[in-house]
C-alpha cells in the first residue's frame, strides 16, 4: 500500500536521499564519469518491494545448483563447441572469444584455481491462476554487478519505513551483503593461488560511473590485508607479461586473481585489447570468469540447457540440483548470437516483430533466441532518480542472486549463494538494468 499523504512521501523522499548518500549508494555523475569530485546517489524505489516468500527462497536455493551447472559447463569443450557452432558463424564478437578459448586449451592451461561469481536474474510470473512463478531471466557470468551498492540499500530503507511510521515493517527486512560474499569467494582463489605478495586486479572499464560499487568489494579485500590494483584494458596491453611458468606481472607486480568487471560487449574491444585478453587468459592468475566460463553465460547457452535431457547430462548424478534447476526455466526457442548481456540488448513486442521481419531468410536469424514472454503483477512505487520530479510509477522487479564458487583442479572448495539484488523498474521501460539508467535498486519486503 503507497503512502497516499504526499507531504509524507515528500518528507520520507528527502530523508531517503541523504541517508543513500550517508550509506554510499552512490555513483559518479554523467557529467563527470571520471571524477569522485561531484558524486550522487544511485537511482532507488522509495519503498521496499513486496516479493513472495516462498520463490525468494526457491531463488536461493538453487544458487548452488546453477554454480555448479556453470562450472561444468566451463569444464566441458564438447557441449561448448556443438553448442556455439551456430552462433560463431555469424557472431563475430562470441567467435573471437572461442578462438582465444580454443587456443589457450591447445596450449595448455596454466590456470589451477577458478573462481565463479555470477548472478542468477528472475522475474516473477503470473500465471492465469493468479499464482506467481519463479523464471529465470539469464545468468551472468562476468562483471555481474551492484553487489556492493546492494548492501547497503536495504539500510536506507529500514530508515524509510520508520520515518513512515512502519517500525514493525523495518524489523522484517533481511540483511544483505554481497558484497562480503564476493569478496570472500575473492579471497579465497587468492589465498589458494599461494603467493602472498601477489595482487588482486579489478580489471576496469574507461568510464568508471559505478566505481563505488566496485570499491565496495575492494575495501573487503583491502580489510583482509589483500593489495587490490584497478587496471584497463590498456594498461595491460602496456604493462602485463608473463614469466617462463606463465605467473601474470603488472608494472613488476605478480597478479594472483582477475576480476573483470568489463569486456563483456565488443564495443570494448579494439586489436590490443584483443591481445591484453589473450595474454589475461593464457597467464596461471585465477580469471574471474576464465573465457569458458564467460562463453557458458551466453544465451544461446541458456536455450541448449532447456533442452530435453541436457542437464542431466551435465549434472550426472545429481536429479535433485536438475528438477532445481528445471523448475525456473521459461520457454526458450532457438531461430536456428547470444543475447548481450548488460541490459538494452534485448527486443520486445514491435521492435521484435521488425527484427523477425528482417533477418527471417537471413543466416543471422541463427543468432537470436526466443523466449516466452513473462508477465509479473505491477506494483506502485516511486522511483528516486537525481534530477527527477517525485511521482507514482507501476513498477515490476527482478531478483537477482549472487553465487561464488571455487575450485581447485577438479575439487570444489567453496560453493554458495553470496546474497541478493532486487531491481525494479516502471513498467513502460522493457530492458534495462541500473547501469543502463532504467531499473533502479530495491530491497525485497517478504510476503
Amino acid at each position: 500500500d503507497v503512502v497516499r499523504d504526499a507531504a509524507a512521501v515528500r518528507e520520507a523522499a528527502a530523508v531517503a536521499v541523504d541517508a543513500a548518500l550517508l550509506a554510499g549508494v552512490l555513483m559518479r555523475t554523467g557529467e563527470q564519469p571520471h571524477s569522485s569530485d561531484v558524486v550522487n546517489y544511485a537511482p532507488f524505489t522509495l519503498l521496499p518491494s513486496a516479493v513472495p516468500q516462498d520463490l525468494f527462497e526457491q531463488a536461493y536455493a538453487v544458487q548452488q545448483d546453477f554454480n555448479l551447472l556453470v562450472d561444468a559447463i566451463s569444464q566441458n569443450k564438447e557441449f561448448l563447441e556443438q553448442t556455439l557452432a551456430s552462433t560463431i558463424k555469424v557472431d563475430d564478437f562470441t567467435a573471437r572469444l572461442f578462438r582465444i578459448y580454443m587456443q589457450v586449451l591447445e596450449e595448455g592451461l596454466a590456470q589451477t584455481v577458478f573462481l565463479g561469481i555470477n548472478r542468477s536474474d528472475y522475474m516473477f510470473d503470473c500465471g492465469l491462476d493468479g499464482k506467481a512463478a519463479l523464471r529465470q531471466i539469464e545468468i551472468n557470468t562476468i562483471a555481474a554487478s551492484f553487489g556492493g551498492l546492494t548492501s547497503r540499500t536495504a539500510d536506507v530503507h529500514r530508515l524509510v519505513l520508520k520515518v513512515l511510521g512502519k517500525t514493525e515493517e523495518a524489523s522484517h527486512l533481511l540483511p544483505n551483503n554481497p558484497a562480503k560474499g564476493l569478496a570472500l569467494g575473492i579471497a579465497k582463489a587468492w589465498e589458494l593461488y599461494g603467493s602472498p605478495r601477489a595482487v588482486v586486479m579489478f580489471l576496469v572499464e574507461e568510464v568508471q560511473r559505478n566505481i563505488f560499487d566496485q570499491r565496495c568489494v575492494e575495501n573487503e579485500l583491502w580489510n583482509r590485508n589483500i593489495r587490490v590494483v584497478r587496471k584497463r584494458f590498456r594498461d595491460v596491453f602496456e604493462q602485463g607479461s608473463l614469466d617462463a611458468s606463465r605467473r601474470l606481472y603488472m608494472d613488476g607486480q605478480e597478479v594472483a586473481v582477475v576480476y573483470y568487471r568489463e569486456g563483456y560487449v565488443p564495443q570494448v574491444y579494439d586489436q590490443q585489447n584483443w591481445e591484453a585478453r589473450l595474454l589475461l587468459e593464457r597467464s596461471r592468475a585465477v580469471k574471474c570468469p576464465d573465457i569458458a566460463t564467460q562463453l557458458a553465460g551466453t544465451k544461446k547457452v541458456q536455450q541448449e540447457l532447456s533442452r530435453p535431457g541436457m542437464l542431466e547430462k551435465l549434472l550426472p548424478g545429481h536429479p535433485e540440483a536438475v528438477a532445481r534447476i528445471r523448475a525456473t526455466f521459461a520457454g526458450l526457442y532457438s531461430l536456428d548470437e547470444p543475447q548481450r548481456e548488460g541490459g538494452g540488448n534485448n527486443l520486445y513486442g514491435e521492435e521484435l516483430r521488425e527484427v523477425l521481419e528482417k533477418i527471417k531468410d537471413s543466416p543471422e536469424r541463427t543468432s537470436y533466441i526466443l523466449m516466452d514472454k513473462i508477465r509479473p503483477q505491477p506494483a506502485l512505487n516511486y522511483l528516486l532518480r537525481a534530477h527527477s520530479p517525485l511521482q507514482v510509477s507501476e513498477c515490476i522487479s527482478e531478483l537477482g542472486i549472487f553465487g561464488v564458487y571455487v575450485r581447485q583442479g577438479q575439487k570444489l572448495v567453496l560453493n554458495k549463494a553470496a546474497g541478493h539484488l532486487l531491481r525494479t523498474k516502471a513498467i513502460e521501460h522493457a530492458d534495462g538494468g541500473v547501469a543502463a539508467g532504467v531499473a533502479v535498486l530495491d530491497t525485497p519486503y517478504l510476503v
